[in-house]
Order: structure tokens, then sequence, then C-alpha cells
């Protein structure tokens, strides 16, 4: 392995340590989840749908159904007679034969077996056509997106119970805070979940053996470890995945978040986040959730160009992360590079400042990825 570590205190690229990370990472195989468990997590490939939604032209509203012809030249002034009894109909069901059309009941008068329209109506008024709602041969999910609530209504319309989506499996080490604070651990499983993981937590003792024992207890697709990065007495993280022989690079060119590490532990990724939340915040999205991505089979994320309310300044060294909120149509710069609590909660989404640029000047465009969901 082309081992990254800096030595004599410099830095490690952001973009030569996540290089590294990605390198022959693939996409985890498919399982198979009941669709009350599949929200957010991202569909893998699926049968086409084999049979046109709905089957058979169905109304959409309460009304008769008629054959538009009939009804040529209709109207309150000037009644057409039916060629017969109008059949009633309830929306969803399906229409009788020869109709292609609906209209509301006080459109026709009845008269004992006569009956005759007041209205005219195009084919198709009132109903919807056999293969409208969902063609035959089109996916019943799209591969590599979150599954959304209006996928799950699809995938139940057309008769699916279970959906295959890849989740990884993401074992999250949370070495023990000094404080006893499970703050950032927490952040980072919430993160994790959102992304489509399944995350299992385990907590240990700020000890170099305690985390050695621990980093391959179970099988997994990425280890993801919290706290101990930096160079405290008591910080022992960089020191376990050293005996380990599974470390890379400790300290990555990126404000917040220099003393991340990251590792490779066989074939499996590994990333050392520090303890501090904004530093925890800043190194996930821009190191852990490309890997998630990448083990999910997620289609690439795509940012929101606005330009900037007002300019952003950076540093020349290193990438620094940047908080935004939309205010009409422009981003307003919260936080750059030094992350509080509040500006987490307040931003609507991120973007990373180049370490060789010095920032973007005001009204200039750029692309910031979205921290929520709408």
């Amino acid at each position: 392995m082309n081992r990254t570590q800096p030595s004599n205190g410099a830095l490690t690229s952001l973009e030569s340590a996540l290089a590294e990370l990605l390198e022959g990472l693939v996409a985890v195989a498919p399982i198979s989840v009941p669709l009350g468990e599949a929200a957010s997590l991202v569909a893998a490939e699926m049968p086409e749908v084999a049979a046109p939604l709905p089957a058979r032209n169905r109304a959409t509203i309460d009304g008769w159904a008629l054959r538009s012809l009939d009804l040529a030249g209709a109207s309150s002034y000037s009644p057409v007679p039916l060629p017969g009894a109008p059949e009633w109909v309830e929306a969803g069901a399906s229409l009788p034969e020869g109709c292609d059309c609906v209209i509301e009941a006080d459109l026709v008068e009845c008269h004992g077996p006569l009956a005759q329209a007041l209205a005219e109506a195009v084919p198709g008024e009132g109903i919807r056509r056999a293969g409208e709602e969902v063609a035959a041969g089109l996916p019943s999910v799209i591969s590599g997106r979150s599954l959304s609530a209006a996928d799950l209504l699809v995938a139940r319309a057309v008769g699916l119970d279970r959906i295959a989506v890849r989740s990884p499996r993401l074992r999250l080490i949370d070495v023990a805070s000094n404080d006893g604070s499970t703050l950032t651990a927490r952040l980072v499983a919430d993160l994790a979940g959102a992304a489509g993981a399944r995350v299992t937590t385990a907590t240990i003792s700020r000890e170099a053996e305690a985390i050695t024992g621990v980093l391959n207890a179970a099988p997994c697709d990425l280890i993801v470890l919290v706290g101990g990065t930096g160079f405290g007495r008591t910080d022992a993280t960089v020191a376990a995945l050293s005996m380990r022989g599974a470390l890379i690079a400790h300290g990555i060119a990126l404000q917040p978040g220099r003393t991340t590490a990251t590792g490779r532990l066989d074939a499996t990724p590994i990333v050392a986040l520090p303890g501090a939340p904004d530093q925890a915040f800043s190194a996930y999205h821009i190191l852990v959730q490309p890997l998630l991505d990448r083990l999910c089979g997620r289609l690439a994320r795509r940012g929101i160009v606005l330009p900037l309310a007002r300019k952003i300044s950076s540093g020349i060294g290193l990438t620094e992360i940047a908080l935004v909120r939309q205010e009409q149509s422009g981003w307003l710069p919260l936080a750059v590079g030094a992350l509080s609590l509040d500006h987490i909660r307040m931003a609507d989404a991120w973007l990373a400042i180049p370490g060789g640029s010095e920032g973007y000047p005001a009204g200039m465009p750029v692309e910031a990825f979205p921290l929520r969901a709408s």
C-alpha cells in the first residue's frame, strides 16, 4: 500500500487522502428489505414493471361513463339524447368496454329509460388511461437513488412488498471522551444512518490496546472512529491504528478537522474523526460521505449553484469547509473554517473551498451541498 502518512508535521492533501480511501472500493451487494424499512436507503437494481398501471382505463371522478362521440354538440341549451342508458362509475373503477370518458353527475339527465347529455367531453376526460400511471417496462425503482415516499408509493402500487437496497455496514467506534460526552458519536451515527448505512456503535476506553482489540471485532464495510486523534496525553487512536499497521495518514489539510486520520484494515477503509463536533462534522462530509456513497452505489450528489450574498475569505494551503444559508436567491455565508453548533444548526448547505483558493467574491455562483432533505 502506498502510505501517505505525513512526516515532520506536514499535512496530507485532502485529495490524496480521499483518493487512497476510495481506491478499489466498490458498491456492496444488495440486500432485500421490507418496504416499511426502505425509506432513505439507496435502491439497487430491480426488475422492470411487468404490467402497466392501471391495467385498464379507470375513472378519476365519480360520474357517468360514456363514449365522447355520443356527446358531440351537447349543451344545456341543446341536450343530446344518448343511444343507451349510461353507466355510473365510482372513482378508481375500470371503465365499461367502449367508454372513453367520465362526466359529472349533473351533466346527464335521466327520465326513465331515456337519458340526455348536457355537455360535451373529449376522449380521456375524467379517466386515467391504461399505463398512464406507470408504463410496463419502466424501472420499478431508480437504482442509485435514495428511496423517497414517492418511490415507495410506486413500489406498493406495482405490487412490491420488498425492495433491493445497498446499505453498507458501518462500525462506529466511540473512543470515550474525557468528560464522558457522546455528542459527536451520536452526530456521526445520525449522519451515517441518514446516508443509508447500517450503523453499529461500540464505546471503548482511550487506550491503544483497547482500540486495536475492537478494530476488526466483526465484519463491516467501513470503520469510523470518533475521538482521540489529537496530540494530547490521552489521545491513543492514531497509535492504535499504527500498531495494527492500518494507518495511512494522520493530519489532513482540512479546516476544521486537521487531526483526522485515515487508514485501511485489509480491504476495509478507516476514517478516524476528531472528537470535537465541528471537526467531525467537517471531516465526515468531506471524507466519510463519499465512501458511503461509493459503497451504496449512489448516483453522484448534485449541489445547488447560487451566487454568494457576500464574499468568502479563505487561507491558502487548507481546504476549508464553509456553511451557508439560502436567502432569497443566493447563499449567505455563516461560517468558514470554524463552525459553532449554532452555525451547524442554522446552515442549509456546505461547500469546500480548495486549498489553493483565497475564497470567492460576492456574487460568484458556487455549488453547495444541501444538509437537509428539503
